[in-house]
């Protein structure tokens, strides 16, 4: 994305939810994707619960589907945790899914049982739906434009994010 190189800053606003589009530009960053960010997972986890489905379970199903090589425990571990709510979460997650037999062991590593790729698959249906949901009356190029500005943002607080 390109940088104006020179634009004079925005004074910043109080948040406001009955904000107009023409100042819009002066909302604060953190209400507003802070916003987004509670409704969009409130939504999500509301309807997985619904079929007795948590956020995190569906995350490792993914990751244990996913990839070149059956994973570890402690690789799903790694990989979740920054996502999770707590450090212990995906360790637990991955416990549950070894008593609901949608996962077993090989050894070290972790598959898909028949019943869990049957769940994941219901639960992709589902987010796609709820995915819909959430778009709807967004195109693309606009959730594109959008998702580069919060990665640009992102990457002017903390840098860029290794690959």
């Amino acid at each position: 994305m390109e940088r104006p190189t020179s634009t004079a800053p925005t004074d910043q606003a109080p948040a406001d939810p009955a904000a107009t589009d023409d100042t819009l530009a002066a909302q604060p960053i953190g209400y507003w994707s802070g916003l987004a960010h509670t409704a969009v997972t409130r939504h999500l986890r509301d309807a997985m619960a619904r079929i007795d489905v948590t956020q995190p379970q569906y995350w490792v199903l993914n990751r244990v589907h996913g990839g070149s090589a059956a994973p570890t425990r402690e690789e799903v571990v790694a990989q979740l945790t920054p996502l999770a709510d707590g450090p212990q979460d995906i360790s637990r997650v991955v416990d549950q899914l070894l008593h609901r037999g949608w996962i077993g062991e090989d050894g070290q590593r972790l598959g898909l049982t028949d019943e869990g790729e049957a769940a994941r698959l219901r639960l992709r249906e589902l987010v796609t739906g709820l995915r819909a949901e959430v778009h709807r009356g967004i195109s693309d190029a606009e959730y594109v434009a959008a998702l580069k500005v919060l990665r640009t943002m992102v990457t002017n607080i903390e840098g860029p994010r290794p690959v």
